[in-house]
C-alpha cells in the first residue's frame, strides 16, 4: 500500500515541502523590504520618497504573481510543470543571493528582476501539480489543498521571526542571506522528491508545434517592439521617472488578466462546457482582485502602522509579518475538519468567497478604530494589528485554498497550467492597484482610508452573495 501523507497521496508531501521552503525564503525577504529601502533612502542609495517605496513593494508583488502567466505557459507548451518549477527556484536562489550581498540599489533591482522570473515560474505550476494528484471531484481535494496551503503558511511563520531577528542584530545582507539558504533547502527537496509526483506533469500539457514557432515569435517580436516603442515615448516625453514606470506596469497588470480571458473563452480548443466553467470563474477573479488587495497590504499599510503607529522597542516591526501565517496555521485543521466531514449542505464556493470578502472587508474596518478612539498621533496597541489579521485569515481561509481548488476544477484541459495562472493574475491586478492606492496612506487619511477599503469589500461580498446560485449554474458539473 503507498504511503499517504495525512490521508493525502504520498507526492502532496513533496510540493509541502518545496513550496515551505520557497515562502520562507519569500516572506523573510519581504518582511524587512520596506525597512531596508527606507534604510537606503536615509542613506542616499535609493532615491525615492517614502511612499514610492511602498508603490515599489506593491508593483514587486504584482510583478511576482504576474510572471506566473509566462510560468504557466512555458509549463503548458515548452517543459512541462516539473522542470519548471525547477528552474524557478534556481532563479530564486540566485535572487535571494543578490540581496545579501552589499551592493545597495543595484543588488535590489537585480534581486527583484531574479525573484520576479523564478517565482513566475515556480508558483503556479506547483499548484498545478497539485491538482494533479486528485480527480476532478475528489472529496479529499479540498482539504489537500488546505493542508498544501498550511506548509505555505508554515515557512512564511517562521521566516519573518528568524530573518527579522537576524536583521537586527547582524544586518540586512546577513538577514537576507537566511532567504537564500532557504530557497537551497527547497531545491534540495524538490530534486530528490519529485520521482513520486505523475509521470505525465514531466512533459508538456499542449506541446508547441513546428508551425506553431514561427507565429509565436512573431508575436514575441512585435510584443517587445510595442515595449520599446512605449518606453521610448516615455523618455522622450520625460515620463521616464520610477512612479511612471510603476504606473506603466500597473496598466500592463490590469489588461494581462482581461486579454487572458479573451483568449481562452474565444480559444478553439475548449469545449462548450469548458467556456461555461471559464465564464463562472470571472466571478472568483474579480473577488479574488479585492481580497488580495487587501490582504497584500500586510506586507506594506499594516508594515508601516506597526513600524510607526506601535512601539517597537521589544518587538521588531518585521515579526508582525508572522501574523498572517500563524492564522493560517491555527485555522488549517479547523477548516480541513469543516470540508472533510461537512458532507450535506455544504456552502457553494461561490458563498465561501463572498463570506471570506467580508471578512477581509472587516479586517480593515476594524483598523479605523484605534484612529477613531485614541486619534491617529498617539501609539497604538498591537492587538489592533492582532484582530485585523485573525479576521483577514478567516477570509484567506475561506479563499484562498477554495480559489486554488476551484481554478484547478474549472480549468479547460488545454489551459490547465495558464488557467492556474489567471488564479495569480488576480492578486498581480490586486498588487498593481495597491500600487496606486498605497501612496494615499498616511496618518492623517489613516480612519478614511481603512473604512473605505473596508466597506468597499463587504459590499462587494453581498453583491457576489447574491449571485452565487447564478455562478453555480454555469459552474455546471462542478461542486
Amino acid at each position: 500500500m503507498e504511503k499517504r501523507f495525512f490521508g493525502q497521496p504520498r507526492a502532496l508531501s513533496t510540493l509541502f515541502m518545496t513550496e515551505m521552503w520557497e515562502r520562507f525564503s519569500y516572506y523573510g525577504m519581504r518582511a524587512i523590504l520596506l525597512f531596508y529601502m527606507w534604510h537606503l533612502i536615509s542613506t542616499g542609495d535609493l532615491h525615492v520618497a517614502k511612499a514610492t517605496a511602498a508603490s515599489i513593494m506593491a508593483i514587486y508583488a504584482s510583478m511576482v504573481y504576474l510572471s506566473g502567466a509566462i510560468g504557466g505557459y512555458i509549463a503548458d507548451r515548452i517543459l512541462g510543470a516539473q522542470k519548471t518549477v525547477f528552474w524557478g527556484g534556481i532563479f530564486i536562489m540566485f535572487g535571494h543571493i543578490a540581496l545579501a550581498l552589499p551592493f545597495g540599489a543595484t543588488a535590489l533591482f537585480a534581486s527583484i528582476t531574479l525573484i520576479i522570473i523564478g517565482t513566475g515560474l515556480l508558483k503556479s505550476n506547483v499548484s498545478a501539480l497539485v491538482g494533479s494528484l486528485y480527480d476532478l471531484n475528489d472529496p479529499k481535494r479540498d482539504a489537500g489543498f488546505s493542508i498544501f496551503v498550511f506548509g505555505i503558511n508554515l515557512g512564511s511563520f517562521i521566516s519573518p521571526i528568524l530573518v527579522g531577528m537576524t536583521q537586527r542584530a547582524a544586518g540586512y545582507h546577513i538577514a537576507f542571506s537566511l532567504a537564500a539558504i532557504g530557497m537551497f533547502f527547497g531545491l534540495l527537496q524538490y530534486y530528490f522528491g519529485r520521482k513520486h509526483l505523475d509521470e505525465s506533469t514531466n512533459h508538456p500539457t499542449d506541446p508547441l508545434k513546428a508551425d506553431e514557432l514561427q507565429t509565436i515569435t512573431k508575436r514575441a517580436i512585435a510584443i517587445i517592439v510595442l515595449l520599446a516603442i512605449v518606453i521610448g515615448g516615455m523618455f522622450i516625453l520625460h515620463w521616464n521617472s520610477l512612479e511612471n514606470f510603476i504606473n506603466l506596469i500597473t496598466i500592463v497588470a490590469v489588461l494581462i488578466p482581461v486579454a487572458y480571458f479573451v483568449l481562452i473563452l474565444n480559444s478553439k480548443k475548449i469545449t462548450k462546457v469548458e467556456r461555461s466553467h471559464v465564464f463562472a470563474y470571472i466571478p472568483f477573479f474579480l473577488a479574488a482582485v479585492l481580497f488580495w488587495a487587501i490582504e497584500e497590504q500586510g506586507s506594506i499599510v499594516l508594515a508601516t502602522f506597526a513600524a510607526e503607529r506601535v512601539d517597537t522597542t521589544m518587538i521588531p516591526a518585521s515579526l508582525y509579518q508572522s501574523l498572517n501565517p500563524l492564522f493560517i496555521m491555527l485555522y488549517t485543521p479547523l477548516f480541513v475538519w469543516l470540508w472533510t466531514h461537512w458532507r450535506k449542505n455544504q456552502p457553494s464556493s461561490p458563498t465561501k468567497f463572498a463570506v471570506g470578502l467580508m471578512f477581509a472587508g472587516a479586517s480593515f474596518l476594524i483598523m479605523a478604530l484605534p484612529g477613531i478612539l485614541h486619534g491617529t498621533s498617539a501609539k497604538a496597541s498591537p492587538a489592533w494589528l492582532i484582530a485585523s489579521w485573525a479576521l483577514v485569515i478567516i477570509g484567506e481561509m475561506l479563499i484562498s485554498p477554495v480559489g486554488l481548488s476551484v481554478t484547478t476544477k474549472l480549468a479547460p484541459k488545454a489551459f490547465n497550467s495558464q488557467m492556474m495562472s489567471m488564479w495569480f493574475l488576480a492578486a498581480a491586478m490586486g498588487s498593481a492597484l495597491n500600487a496606486q492606492l498605497v501612496t494615499l496612506y498616511n496618518p492623517a487619511n489613516e480612519i478614511t482610508y481603512f473604512l473605505g477599503f473596508g466597506a468597499v469589500a463587504v459590499v462587494l461580498g453581498l453583491i457576489l452573495l447574491a449571485i452565487s446560485k447564478m455562478v453555480q449554474r454555469l459552474m455546471i458539473d462542478v461542486s
